[in-house]
């Protein structure tokens, strides 16, 4: 079991380099052994693209090999056609004799079906290899799959004296940019929101700070910006509202001559529990992933309601004499780390 643990190790490895690009498909990795040597390697293409299995298969260069290889896969083979054929189908084609899986794909349409096809075949099947760091990797698509809701992460930077901002009469009087964290904090931001799919803000804060939500200080795809605007306050002018970034805004108007083109709306209900209608909406758009970025009454809310997996909390040397408070949490802290001037503190519920 050691030596399978070891190759599936190295396939979460592989599987990380999708990350940012894969979804809402999981970001796989797959490595092929034929006696103890690694012969072909492969993870997720983007979104659309070939998966694991495929790509690991093609970079084998002997392919009369296979029928004596074990493949080494993090997620379940699918069973289904979808954008590409089914993974299985090209397993069972090279007549790969084994065949070593991290988890069990919970989706609808694989959820074992996968693991039978290939035992049905006469392929030797091993599934919960290293289960626990397998379930880890794979958190956003089974957030997804399994809670019907996307991978949660709030973020917010807080001064030493737990503020988030100053006051409302400060920045009027002084309307320039308040950092609290420095430019390499910042920096970490603009990569975690290549990393995941949507990213989401308050009204208030769009008003406020008229953000434009992308990728800036680091190479990666844009996420999709999700903005609330229960009374469609945001002027058409402002930054999330340019359409150069998918972008989806959740009001209580129903009224297209209100919308902006290029904007998708959702209507919502306002009035029940707002954070459990906000992830119904990103079920049905297949967002794996969601960082919240403000502000405090739209981060509040969320940890009011329990709905949210990682709160990433950075803390500046700055003070504010008043401002706007950070949000309140009580959580468990998993990670602990100095960036230069700012420490970052990683919770969960």
């Amino acid at each position: 079991m050691k030596i399978h643990e070891n190759y599936i190790r190295r396939c979460i490895q592989l599987g990380e380099h999708g990350l940012g690009n894969t979804a809402p498909n999981p970001m796989v990795g797959c490595v092929i052994v034929h006696g103890e040597t690694i012969i072909g390697e492969g993870f997720t293409s983007p979104y659309g693209g070939p998966h694991a299995e495929v790509n690991a298969v093609a970079s084998v260069n002997d392919k009369t090999l296979l029928t004596q290889c074990t493949l080494y896969v993090t997620l379940e083979p699918c069973s289904h056609y979808g954008k590409t054929p089914p993974c299985v189908n090209l397993i069972l084609e090279h007549r790969i004799p084994k065949v070593v899986i991290g988890i069990q794909d919970p989706h609808d349409k694989v959820a074992g079906k996968g693991i039978q096809k290939l035992r049905e075949a006469g392929c030797e099947v091993i599934v919960g290899v290293l289960e626990a760091e397998c379930r880890w990797h794979h958190r956003r698509f089974l957030s997804l799959q399994e809670k019907k809701r996307p991978y949660i992460i709030l973020k917010w930077a807080e001064t030493q004296n737990g503020f988030i901002a100053p006051s409302k009469a400060v920045r009027s009087k002084n309307p320039e940019p308040y950092w609290i964290t420095n430019p390499n904090s910042r920096q970490l931001v603009h990569q975690w929101r290549s990393e995941e799919q949507a990213i989401l803000v308050g009204t208030n804060t769009v008003l406020e700070d008229n953000p434009k939500l992308n990728v800036r200080s680091w190479k990666g795809s844009n996420p999709i910006r999700v903005v609330i605007d229960r009374d469609l306050k945001i002027p058409h002018q402002y930054n999330v509202l340019d359409s150069e970034v998918k972008t989806i805004v959740l009001t209580q108007v129903d009224d297209d001559s209100k919308c902006v083109k290029g904007v998708e709306y959702e209507v919502i209900d306002f009035t029940d529990n707002v954070v459990q209608e906000i992830c119904d909406v990103l079920n049905r758009h297949c967002i794996t992933s969601l960082i919240v970025e403000g502000g405090t009454q739209t981060l509040q809310s969320f940890i009011d309601s329990g709905i949210w997996d990682e709160a990433r909390i950075f803390k500046g040397d700055q003070t504010f004499s008043e401002g706007l408070p950070a949000p309140k949490i009580i959580a468990t802290r998993i990670a602990k780390q100095k960036i230069f001037s700012d420490t970052l503190s990683v919770l969960t519920p």
